[in-house]
């Protein structure tokens, strides 16, 4: 392939295809602070990010397909990995080099000593999950419910794997509900929780949409957050500093995180060895939202 800065034949792109409703890359910050710390770094060497969003993966991969064939793209940054996921096959057909994104163990893809076969930027999804859930012990919540993301994400069954053995370790069963990241999942979810015969005392959600419609959702239903319910959000936004009361939220520098995808990019477009990454980790930021919980519901 032609490398950056080669010349001829040089397409200046790098391709980024997200499988998701196109509504939601306009109400969820992640992708766009995502991207730009990309185009920052690329944009020093003259590439960009050619984003293509499609409904589901059928067509992401179509779009491979098309790049390759027409030559449009220097390599392509792979998001949201999948169970059984038919992405990597087929750009080892085409010869389309990629960029694995949030790849933990699970996807290390059979590479020698545990590294990933196709270079990755991996992210450690359970050791977040963790530090939010001894933050809700810790303040005397048991009875602790999740609003995931789709499960079928290997990022998903990380955060849930995590959470289910850390509760396991202290008595406890947390509530797993899926969603899919939107704002009416989040309020929707968030509704069917409070309106069960055990509501939680504590929620924790996989993104900030969503965290934040739970929160309309519970002063609709006169659920006081935190006095009643405490909530913790996923991706520091900010909608989450600007919720009232502002959100705990698991915070992550997602601008970063983007910068660090472009410099395995141009080390795989340069043909050099691509170094190993590690996003950076999620912290939890404790706000406004999350609180002892009332004693009458520790039962």
């Amino acid at each position: 392939m032609n490398g950056a800065g080669s010349g001829v034949g040089f397409s200046g792109a790098v391709g980024l295809v997200l499988a998701r409703p196109a509504r939601l890359l306009g109400i969820e910050p992640f992708f766009m602070e995502f991207i730009a710390g990309i185009e920052e770094r690329l944009a020093e060497r003259g590439l960009s990010v050619l984003l293509h969003v499609v409904a589901a993966q059928d067509a992401e991969i179509a779009a491979y397909r098309r790049w390759a064939e027409r030559g449009l793209v220097e390599a392509v940054v792979v998001v949201n990995r999948t169970v059984d996921d038919r992405r990597l096959p087929v750009l080892r057909e085409l010869g389309l080099p990629a960029v694995l994104v949030g790849t933990g163990a699970e996807g290390s893809d059979g590479g020698e000593g545990g590294r990933p076969a196709v270079p990755a930027v991996r992210t450690d999804d359970a050791g977040p999950v963790r530090e939010a859930l001894a933050h809700l012990l810790d303040l005397g919540h048991r009875r602790i419910a999740r609003v995931s993301g789709p499960a079928d994400l290997l990022h998903t069954r990380a955060r849930t794997k995590a959470l289910v053995e850390g509760c396991r370790e202290v008595g406890i069963e947390p509530v797993i509900v899926e969603g899919d990241y939107s704002d009416e999942a989040g309020a929707g979810l968030t509704r069917t929780l409070l309106n069960g015969p055990e509501p939680p005392t504590a929620i924790l959600y996989d993104n900030d949409v969503m965290a934040v419609a739970g929160l309309g959702a519970a002063k609709e239903l006169g659920v006081a957050v935190p006095e009643q319910l405490s909530l913790i959000a996923w991706d520091d936004s900010t909608m989450c500093r600007l919720a009232s009361p502002p959100l705990t939220t698991m915070s992550v520098d997602v601008h970063r995180y983007g910068v660090l995808v472009a410099e395995s990019v141009l080390e795989l477009v340069d043909g050099r060895e691509v170094a190993e990454r590690w996003s950076p980790t999620a912290r939890c930021v404790p706000r406004g939202s999350t609180a002892r919980c009332p004693v009458r519901s520790t039962t």
